[in-house]
């Protein structure tokens, strides 16, 4: 008999932890911090010259790692004047994919979205070893219509070299 009363007892302590555990993750609250800039010099990276983007929209989506259905999306988020933004995320999103995205750039001479910055991926749970609620997201970037004239001379200064013509075969040095 004890030994029944002892399974039951370990039993309901395990619904108990279950119960609590989905309780907590449910009342977790993150806050993913980011800039966004203006690639000034259309290199897809930051320079010197890169520029905040002051009114910049991104958000930030999770998607289910199996089958990719959207499981939370937030509110579009404007950055402030250096460019910053902060998203605030409920929950702990352990078996799911978060991104924050750049949605709409507020200046027409710097619009398009980096390549490699469009997106970035954030971890969204408190399971991974990972502590306190910050997340920090990598700088995202929209590209400049035509690039700034002082880019040659930054670049240069950054040990990367002018190519001749399209094929890329020759350096200015």
């Amino acid at each position: 008999m004890a030994k029944v009363s002892q399974i039951a007892l370990f039993s309901l302590a395990i619904c108990l932890s279950s119960v609590l555990d989905s309780v907590s993750a449910a009342q977790v609250k993150f806050i993913v911090e980011g800039k966004v800039y203006c690639d000034t010099c259309r290199v897809e990276f930051e320079t010197r010259i890169s520029e905040p983007l002051k009114g910049a929209l991104v958000n930030l989506e999770c998607r289910n790692r199996t089958n990719g259905t959207v499981t939370t999306i937030t509110k579009d988020v404007l950055t402030d004047d250096a460019g910053a933004y902060k998203i605030e995320v409920e929950g702990d999103h352990a078996e799911e994919i978060c991104e924050v995205s750049l949605v709409k750039s507020p200046r027409d001479d710097c619009r398009d979205p980096t390549e490699a910055w469009r997106k970035s991926r954030v971890v969204m749970t408190s399971k991974d070893g990972i502590e306190g609620i910050q997340r920090f997201a990598n700088n995202l970037g929209f590209k400049k219509r035509e690039p700034l004239s002082e880019c040659t001379e930054v670049l240069k200064e950054m040990g990367y070299y002018e190519l001749q013509g399209e094929e890329g075969h020759s350096y200015i040095p």
